[in-house]
Order: C-alpha cells, then sequence, then structure tokens
C-alpha cells in the first residue's frame, strides 16, 4: 500500500478540485495510459486495487507505471462523537486526480491486452476514465 515515509503535518485542508490537472496529462513512460475524465480523491487501497487488477491480467508481462501518489491525509471523528473539539484524528491517505491527469501507464504489452487491462483497473477506481495511447492525449 502506498503511504508517505513522513509528513511535516498530518491534518490537511480538503482543497479544490476545481479545472484540468496542471501535469501530467500526456502518454510519458509507457505506450498506453488511463485518464481521469473526471476530478476525485483516490485512496491508497482504491490505488493498490488498481494495480493488482492490472499485474493479474497481464500475467506479470510488460511494465506498469503508477503516476499518482497518495501524499494528502484526510480525518474522520468516531462514531458517537459529538461536533466540536476539534479536527478528527488522521484516517488514511489520498491521492487528488484532477480530470485531465493520467493516473496508470502500461508498456510492452500487446494494445488489446493493455486496453483490457486499464479496463479492468478503471473499475476499481471512482473516476471516469479514458484509454489513452502514446502521442495521442
Amino acid at each position: 500500500m502506498l503511504v508517505p515515509k513522513r509528513v511535516k503535518h498530518r491534518r490537511e485542508f480538503r482543497g479544490k478540485m476545481r479545472g484540468e490537472a496542471k501535469g501530467g496529462k500526456e502518454v510519458a513512460f509507457g505506450e498506453f495510459g488511463l485518464q481521469a475524465q473526471t476530478s476525485h480523491w483516490i485512496t491508497n487501497r482504491q490505488i493498490e486495487a488498481a494495480r493488482i487488477a492490472m499485474t493479474r491480467y497481464m500475467k506479470r508481462n510488460g511494465q506498469v507505471w503508477i503516476k499518482i501518489f497518495p501524499h494528502k491525509s484526510y480525518t474522520t471523528k468516531g462514531i458517537g462523537v459529538r461536533q466540536g473539539s476539534g479536527k478528527g484524528a488522521p484516517a488514511g491517505w489520498v491521492a487528488p486526480v484532477k480530470r485531465g491527469k493520467i493516473m496508470f501507464e502500461v508498456g510492452g504489452v500487446s494494445e488489446e491486452v493493455a486496453r483490457e487491462a486499464l479496463r479492468l483497473a478503471s473499475h476499481k477506481l471512482p473516476v471516469k476514465t479514458k484509454f489513452v495511447k502514446r502521442g495521442e492525449a
């Protein structure tokens, strides 16, 4: 599971998810990619589930690049705790993904295999996605 090694401040603001991604909108490492069409927080568990789905289908052939990292912490208050008395404790890590961002890249396999592997991965994610080729996005 992806988690940061160290962080300076454990409790972050939620932030805004407006607009498109600033960078990472082109396929850089592999030949095919999975591009986000909507903005959302993606948890470290969702990233790991998508990675496992891809590598299982590809039968460990080819390469997979994960272009997002869950560096933002989110907090929750305990069940049955009344309002007030500060912010809750950190509960997990998320990667804020804006639309247009390439989240996963695949290389070293045929287009049919890559398309199916990325389709299976997209089912594990809370965003609408699009299959893109190198130099196309």
